[in-house]
C-alpha cells in the first residue's frame, strides 16, 4: 500500500521561493574592509537570484544541466548564484581559488563549464587559465577589476550587474522547470591530494536533506535570531551547506568576501556581532593570536562550528575562557558535508561535557556507521576498537563523476562493494554514537606493529605555550619501519636557538603519551605547509624531509 501524502520534489528552488517571501526581511551583510558593509535583504537577493537565472538562461543560452562555474569570495553574489542556478536547471561549480593553475584547468574542463562566473578583484587568477578552458563560452565579471587582461579571451564578457538590470525580480516571472529532486544540483572537486581531483555531484534531494538537518538543534541549529559568520570559503563543499540551510530558516548572514586575515575579521565580529561562525581550525588560530594581541569582544559568537581537521583541545580551552564555544564536527566532500557534530548530551557539568566535546562527535539520523579493521571485518562500537569509518547516507555520494562519457567512478579505495564510502579516516566510536578520529589512514604512523596516531601528538604539542602549530608525519626508520618526525612552529617571540627547546617539547609529551610514541626527529618550520582549504599539507613536509630539506634534530 502506498502513502496518501503528496510527492512533491525536494529542490533548491523550493529554498529559493521560501527564503525570499517568507523570511523576506532576512539580510545577507557583505564586508567590504572599510566603511558601511554592504546590506541585502533576502527579498532583493532572491530577486537578484531570479534576474541572474533569466540572464543564464534569456542572454547565456544556458540550458539543462549544463555547468556554471563560480570563481568567487564569499559574498551575497556568491549567495545568489548558489541559489539561482540550480533552481533554473543548470548546475553549480564552485571552482577553488587557492588551486595551482594546472588543477583549475583539469577541474573546469573535466566538468565542462559553460560559463564563469567571477569576482573582478579575481580576473588575474582566471587570465592565464582562460586559452585553457575550451568550453568556456562566457564570464560574467562582478565588481571592480582590470577587465583588459580577458582581452584576448575567445570567451564573451559580461557585467554581472547590466545582466541582471535586463530581467524582472518576480519569481513568477521566469519559467522554472519541474525538476526531479534527484538530478544535480551542485558539484565540487576533491582537493586532489591524491591523484588528480575527483568530482562530486550533489542532488537537489541531498541539498534540501543536508539543509534541513544542518538546521537541528543537534547540528548548526541555525534561526532567523542568528547572524551566520561564514568563513569557510563557498568553494569548499558549498560552504558546508551554510548558505542553503540559512535561506531556508532565514538565518541572517555575515560574508567576509576577501577580507579573511586575523584583523578584519576581529573587526566585523566587534562590529556586526554574529552569533554563529564556521571555519577550519587555522583561521581560529589566527584570531585568537589578534585578539590576544589586540582584545576584541567575541562573546557574540554562542557557537562554532569548526571541521576540516582536528581542533586543539588546547584551543578550545582559549576560547572557553574568551567566551566562545568551539563544536567539533566531522565531514568530507563526499558527505555534503556534514556527517557529525559534537553536542554532549543534556545534564552533564562542564567538566563530564569534556570527553564529549573533543570527540568529532554524534552521528545523526540521516548517517549510518560502521568501521572496518584491517582484514575486513567490522569492529564494535565499544570506543576501544580502531578501524576505517565507512559512512551511507541521503547525502553521501555513491560515486565520483566520470566526465563527458557518463561513466561514474567507484574505485575500489573509496567504496566499499555494498557501496558504502570508505572515509579514509581511521577512528573509535562510542556505544551512543560519538565519533573520536585518531588518524587519516594515509598519515598514521606504523611503527614496529603499533600504530601512532599523529593527530595526538599534534593535539598535545599544541598545547604547549610555545608552540603556534605543529604537523607530525611518519618517516622512514630502519629498526621500526616507520617513526614519527615533529615540525613545529613557535610563537611570536620565542627564540628558536634554545637548545632545550627540543627537550622540552619532548618532555612535554611524556607526560601524556606513552614514551614509546614520542618522536626522536624534531624541525622548527616557520609555517605548517597548507592545502588549499587549510588543511595541513602532510605529503609536502614528507617530501621536504626526503630531499633533506627540513633541518632535523635527533633526540
Amino acid at each position: 500500500m502506498l502513502s496518501t501524502m503528496q510527492d512533491v520534489p525536494l529542490t533548491v528552488t523550493r529554498i529559493l521561493r521560501h527564503g525570499m517571501t517568507i523570511h523576506a526581511s532576512s539580510r545577507i551583510v557583505t564586508w567590504t574592509g572599510e566603511g558601511e558593509p554592504r546590506r541585502r535583504s533576502f527579498a532583493e537577493a532572491g530577486g537578484r537570484a531570479v534576474q541572474l537565472a533569466s540572464a543564464l538562461r534569456e542572454d547565456l543560452g544556458v540550458t539543462d544541466d549544463e555547468r556554471v562555474a563560480t570563481l568567487m569570495w564569499n559574498n551575497s553574489e556568491h549567495v545568489e548564484a548558489y541559489l539561482a542556478i540550480p533552481s533554473m536547471g543548470a548546475i553549480l561549480h564552485t571552482l577553488n581559488l587557492r588551486l595551482p593553475a594546472e588543477q583549475l584547468i583539469y577541474i573546469a574542463n573535466h566538468a565542462e563549464d559553460r560559463v564563469i562566473i567571477i569576482n573582478g578583484s579575481l580576473l588575474p587568477l582566471l587570465a592565464p587559465a582562460l586559452p585553457h578552458l575550451p568550453t568556456v563560452e562566457h564570464v560574467v565579471v562582478s565588481g571592480p577589476g582590470d577587465r583588459s587582461v580577458l582581452a584576448d579571451a575567445d570567451a564573451q564578457v559580461h557585467d554581472y550587474e547590466e545582466l541582471l538590470a535586463r530581467h524582472s525580480p518576480d519569481f513568477d516571472a521566469f519559467d522554472w522547470p519541474d525538476l526531479d529532486e534527484r538530478t544535480a544540483a551542485a558539484m565540487c572537486y576533491t582537493s586532489g591530494t591524491t591523484g588528480d581531483p575527483k568530482g562530486v555531484v550533489f542532488s537537489h534531494r541531498s541539498v534540501y536533506l543536508h539543509s534541513l538537518q544542518a538546521n537541528t538543534s543537534a547540528a548548526l541549529g541555525l534561526t532567523e535570531r542568528d547572524l551566520a559568520l561564514i568563513v569557510v570559503p563557498q568553494f569548499h563543499v558549498n560552504a558546508w551547506g551554510v548558505p542553503h540551510a540559512a535561506f531556508m530558516v532565514g538565518a541572517n548572514m555575515l560574508m567576509p568576501d576577501r577580507f579573511l586575515q586575523p584583523a578584519p575579521l576581529a573587526d566585523m565580529i566587534e562590529q556586526e556581532r554574529p552569533t554563529y561562525a564556521a571555519a577550519v581550525p587555522t583561521i581560529w588560530q589566527g584570531l585568537l593570536a589578534e585578539v590576544t594581541e589586540h582584545p576584541r569582544d567575541l562573546t557574540s559568537m554562542a557557537r562554532v562550528t569548526i571541521g576540516g581537521s582536528a581542533c586543539p583541545p588546547s584551543l578550545m580551552v582559549a576560547y572557553d575562557k574568551l567566551g566562545v564555544r568551539l563544536l567539533h564536527a566531522w565531514g568530507m566532500t563526499e558527505t555534503s558535508p556534514l556527517g557529525t557534530t559534537s553536542f554532549p548530551p543534556a545534564g552533564l557539568t562542564a567538566e563530564e561535557e569534556w570527553p564529549y566535546r573533543v570527540t568529532q562527535g554524534r552521528f545523526p539520523v540521516g548517517i549510518e556507521a560502521r568501521l572496518a579493521g584491517p582484514s575486513g571485518e567490522f569492529l564494535p562500537w565499544d570506543n576501544e576498537s580502531a578501524g576505517e569509518l565507512e559512512v551511507r547516507g541521503p547525502w553521501v555520494a555513491r560515486a565520483y563523476y566520470g566526465g563527458s562519457d557518463g561513466e561514474e567512478l567507484t574505485p575500489e579505495d573509496k567504496f566499499s562493494p555494498d557501496g558504502w564510502l570508505r572515509t579514509g579516516d581511521v577512528g573509535v566510536i562510542s556505544p551512543d554514537g560519538y565519533l573520536t578520529l585518531t588518524d587519516r589512514a594515509k598519515d598514521v604512523i606504523k611503527s614496529g606493529g603499533e600504530w601512532i596516531s599523529s593527530v595526538e601528538l599534534e593535539n598535545v604539542l599544541m598545547g604547549h605555550p610555545s608552540v603556534a602549530e605543529a604537523a607530525v608525519v611518519a618517516v622512514p626508520d630502519g629498526r621500526w619501519g616507520e617513526r614519527p618526525l615533529a615540525t613545529v612552529v613557535l610563537k611570536e617571540g620565542v627564540p628558536a636557538d634554545c637548545p632545550e627547546l627540543y627537550a622540552e617539547l619532548k618532555d612535554f609529551l611524556a607526560e601524556r603519551v606513552a614514551r614509546w610514541q614520542l618522536p626522536e626527529r624534531w624541525a622548527l618550520v616557520e609555517s605548517v605547509p597548507k592545502t588549499s582549504v587549510g588543511k595541513f599539507d602532510k605529503k609536502v613536509i614528507r617530501r621536504q624531509y626526503a630531499n633533506g630539506e627540513l633541518d632535523v634534530t635527533q633526540l
